[in-house]
């Protein structure tokens, strides 16, 4: 009998998570210049780093011999004073992803159910897959989280509900009077979680870190992949009541985040100079593809995040046909919208270029029809 016989029946069952194509491997694979490639793919900054985190990098890197602060002080200190919460509230993680895991590996089995919106981020579904929970995916009509409609999904099953806001691949938003709502339904046995990935973009944010504070079943999630510029150091964190908050320090690996994470994550956490930037950036980028978007008459969902969400009519093809010109977007067959592409922010020059070969290769499928 092969070894998968004996291994968890969910997890030969799962399909791996499908990151965005890297740029590398789509040089090797179509013989290009990497340097010529345009990822706007996997919602990163396209301004790269925070300035004042390269330079903590670099210090970082002479002390690499060293094992890193397993607790973080420093950089929950300073989470922790810029939300008005305690440090005893923070919780470190290998990307927020992490912390996604350790709620799983803390509150999911095989009774427990996890909650989700139709439209969200496919790792809590992996998630829930991965730890033998029962997935329960609950409609978002216009791509917007049904917060009443969640709610009434609660079972006493019921362990985790996640709430991607703004959500990822739809980059739409949920409001602050529709999140207090919900959590006033939320029974005692049960978890919101509030991921907010994409939260220094909004304009007007809304406030789900006072029902922490309150010490409400809540956790919000945030990381340092997307405004700040540090996907490739994997840091992010969860803000939790203690109650919450010790659960996951338990079943969190010693030193789970590394030395220069943190102290990069640190420094980064104050530059004002480059999140403005950033988000300026984002602006611009959003209006220019909403604008062009409106003018071709192409259905695509207008964004708070740093991404959009266009239909194209098979994104599968679209996709491929762009890549081959070394233009790399993301195909959203895999959320359930076979017609549609999820094409991040870029700098302008990148936004250029992607829309210029958009166009090519929806004219040649008209062409061609």
């Amino acid at each position: 009998m092969p070894i998968s016989d004996f291994a968890n029946s969910f997890v030969c069952d799962l399909v791996a998570y499908e990151p965005g194509k890297p740029i590398e491997e789509t040089a090797r694979e179509l013989g290009l210049d990497p340097s010529s490639i345009v990822k706007v793919a996997s919602n990163e900054n396209p301004l790269g780093p925070s300035p004042l985190a390269k330079e903590a990098m670099r210090a970082a890197i002479e002390n690499a011999h060293i094992y890193p602060d397993g607790g973080g002080y420093k950089l929950r200190t300073a989470i922790a004073e810029n939300l008005g919460v305690d440090i005893s509230n923070v919780v470190l993680g290998n990307g927020s992803n992490e912390i996604i895991e350790l709620l799983c590996h803390t509150f999911l089995n095989r009774d427990a159910e996890l909650i989700a919106a139709k439209h969200a981020f496919v790792v809590y579904k992996l998630m829930a897959t991965l730890f033998g929970a029962k997935y329960v995916e609950v409609e978002d009509p216009g791509f917007i989280h049904d917060l009443p409609a969640m709610a009434d999904a609660i079972t006493e099953n019921t362990r985790l509900v996640f709430i991607a806001n703004p959500n990822n691949p739809t980059g739409t938003q949920v409001t602050q009077e529709a999140i207090d709502t919900f959590v006033d339904r939320l029974p005692p046995h049960a978890i919101a979680v509030f991921d907010e990935a994409y939260f220094e973009f909004l304009d007007t944010p809304p406030d789900v870190l006072k029902h922490v504070r309150a010490g409400k079943n809540v956790i919000v999630l945030r990381t340092c992949s997307k405004i700040h510029g540090l996907a490739a150091l994997r840091i992010g964190y969860g803000i939790a009541p203690p109650h919450l908050a010790n659960l996951l320090q338990k079943a969190r690996q010693p030193f789970n985040t590394n030395a220069i994470a943190q102290a990069a994550a640190l420094a980064a956490l104050n530059d004002t100079d480059h999140i403005e930037k950033t988000r300026e950036i984002n602006r611009q980028g959003l209006d220019f593809y909403e604008k062009a978007f409106a003018e071709r008459n192409m259905e695509y969902v207008p964004s708070v995040a740093n991404f959009i969400l266009v239909n194209v009519g098979d994104g599968d093809r679209v996709f491929k046909k762009m890549l081959k010109q070394g233009v790399i977007i993301r195909a959203m067959s895999g959320y359930k919208l076979p017609a549609w592409v999820r094409i991040s922010i870029g700098t302008a020059a990148e936004n250029k270029r992607a829309l210029e070969v958009l166009d090519q290769v929806l004219a040649t499928a008209v062409t061609s029809a």
